[in-house]
């Protein structure tokens, strides 16, 4: 199998997450009267932040005459809060990720990352960890596409920004149910569940995957 590209997510795959991502739902919301439950926030990983957000409103039984309203004020609120933590550093690469991207780069396998944050704050990660320039071939944002994960289409982007034409060509990679559930939806030949972030093993492994792997420093392993 000719894999010719790699779409990977973020935080938690290719990205530390030491817990910043949830600890800003966690107070912004509590600042906007939503306490969260540990099983309500893991349940809305990996998906885009403004859709994550809307999500946990809703059950939170705001009235849908004020959901959208309600859910644009509590994430321009999520952005800001996490504009502070990640320009205030502590935010790096995962162990072996760039060089994994690298690895399979110099193989010929075009390598994008996907993520749920919107462009400013991907903008301000990337500009943390040193990867504004030159690591992966593309980024592509929730804000980029009709809808976020598991929806299929910032996999889709990541082919048409490529020119990778057929999904039989494409390895997803995450470390969240709806990164798998996204990966499966666009019908990719290889969907990897990585141990490294938001999940665990028994969680991905109820999520469609074809390989399940301690990171993505073991993905040119995988794919050689």
């Amino acid at each position: 199998m000719a894999i010719a590209l790699v779409v990977s997510d973020m935080a938690g795959t290719t990205i530390e997450d030491a817990g910043q991502v949830p600890e800003a739902f966690e107070s912004v919301l509590s600042r906007h009267g939503v306490t969260l439950t540990p099983r309500a926030l893991v349940a809305v990983r990996g998906a885009s932040k403004r859709d994550a957000i809307r999500s946990l409103l809703r059950s939170s039984a705001t009235p849908q005459g004020e959901l959208e309203s309600r859910t644009e004020r509590v994430y321009a609120d999520f952005k800001d809060h996490l504009a502070r933590v990640f320009g205030a550093g502590g935010v790096r690469p995962l162990p072996g990720a760039r060089e994994a991207i690298d690895a399979l780069r110099g193989r010929g396998i075009k390598v994008v990352l996907n993520t749920g944050f919107d462009r400013d704050t991907v903008r301000l990660i990337l500009q943390a960890v040193g990867w504004e320039h030159g690591v992966a071939d593309a980024v592509v944002c929730g804000e980029d596409v009709p809808a976020g994960r598991p929806a299929p289409y910032m996999i889709f982007r990541a082919m048409e920004l490529t020119g990778t034409l057929g999904v039989g060509e494409v390895a997803n990679v995450g470390d969240t149910t709806l990164d798998l559930e996204a990966g499966r939806n666009a019908g990719v030949a290889l969907n990897i569940g990585v141990l490294s972030g938001a999940h665990d093993r028994a969680r991905l492994a109820g999520a469609p995957h074809t390989h399940i792997i301690d990171s993505v420093a073991a993905l040119p392993g995988l794919l050689a």
